[in-house]
């Protein structure tokens, strides 16, 4: 087997496990995923799991890495859509909001996620947040579309708050609802920005 054809099978190998991976863990979640079942299900060995990713929490980050790379990429694609940087602003916002009543970001992301992962893990995913939001805000503040104030700050602001909404909204029992309620005040606070 030559190299390339070697590499394109390792790739595919993984591409499976992940997402198989991702189905398992957004819908009975991590603790009652089998390695076995899952191996099982995407017609491998545990071996390959192994050899990709080591062990079970392994194969979790890169099943959360993924779902984390699709959610940044619908949120660059609101920013580049948006005629106006202040519509692209609370686009966002929204859509992180709107994410919480999707089953496997509600599974993986927002349940299971904080108790699997050590707290460096998660401290680097919200400032991978803090980092967008206080880049927009920054902007926002230059074209004078809102006070002035520290951009890090105000994003760590915003960033703890719609985290916390999205929890809210996911372990609601009427997560629908809970969206619309949470919009709403979202709304409120945002305007309060503007001059």
């Amino acid at each position: 087997m030559n190299r390339k054809s070697r590499e394109k099978m390792l790739e595919e190998t993984r591409i499976k496990l992940i997402t198989t991976a991702r189905k398992q863990f957004g819908t009975v979640g991590y603790a009652n995923t089998v390695m076995d079942e899952l191996t099982s299900q995407a017609g491998l060995t545990r071996g390959a799991l192994y050899h990709h990713f080591g062990d079970k929490k392994g194969l979790f980050k890169a099943v959360l890495k993924q779902l984390d790379e699709e959610l940044d990429a619908r949120l660059a694609e609101i920013s580049s859509t948006s005629p106006q940087l202040w519509d692209a602003f609370v686009g966002r916002c929204h859509a992180y909001l709107e994410m919480a009543i999707e089953p496997d970001v509600q599974r993986i992301m927002l349940r299971d996620a904080p108790s699997i992962l050590d707290a460096d893990h998660l401290q680097n995913m919200r400032l991978q947040c803090v980092i967008s939001i206080a880049l927009m805000l920054s902007q926002l503040m230059d074209q004078q579309l809102i006070k002035k104030t520290s951009p890090e700050l105000l994003a760590r602001f915003i960033n703890g708050g719609l985290m916390d909404m999205a929890l809210w909204i996911a372990e609601s029992e009427n997560s629908q609802h809970s969206l619309y309620s949470a919009i709403d005040s979202l709304d409120v606070l945002l305007k309060g920005l503007k001059y």
